[in-house]
């Protein structure tokens, strides 16, 4: 099993590359690096809407509350490269993180720090909105059951 990448080495590896081709590279290394998902999890209320290519993330939450601020961890995955490594990416600003943090996080700011946004086609960008749509709205309901 191989250890998550945080997005503090993502940034430091993203700095080391000057071109943006490597860059994307990189960036489908990462989807690559991700956990398969399983086939249960495939499902219709896993989809994703709003991307243009087949994105599935599934929630599962923590029963371990800590104060009634559960955990998140996800699951995710594409049919598209590019996009898997954008899901990679997200998992690392959000994985495992209690609701109410994950919804303080500012995303598109993070993706911003990269240098990701100007880069992305506006139907990835688009994509990339509704992913982290789903995760905030995933950590919300979490927060209102706990």
């Amino acid at each position: 099993m191989t250890v998550p990448m945080t997005i503090e080495q993502i940034r430091e590896d993203f700095e080391l590359l000057d071109d943006w081709e490597d860059r994307y590279r990189y960036v489908i290394e990462l989807g690559r690096k991700l956990p398969e998902l399983a086939g249960d999890e495939r499902t219709d209320a896993n989809k994703v809407r709003g991307c243009a290519s087949q994105v599935w993330l599934a929630t599962k939450i923590s029963s371990d509350c800590d104060a009634g601020d559960p955990k998140l961890h996800f699951t995710g995955d594409s049919d598209a490269h590019i996009v898997r490594g954008l899901v990679a990416i997200l998992f690392a600003i959000f994985q495992d993180k209690n609701a109410s943090e994950i919804l303080k996080i500012d995303a598109p700011q993070v993706f911003d720090s990269l240098g990701l946004k100007e880069h992305l086609t506006p139907q990835r960008s688009n994509g990339l909105a509704s992913m982290m749509t789903r995760i905030r709205d995933d950590a919300a309901r979490a927060l209102q059951a706990a």
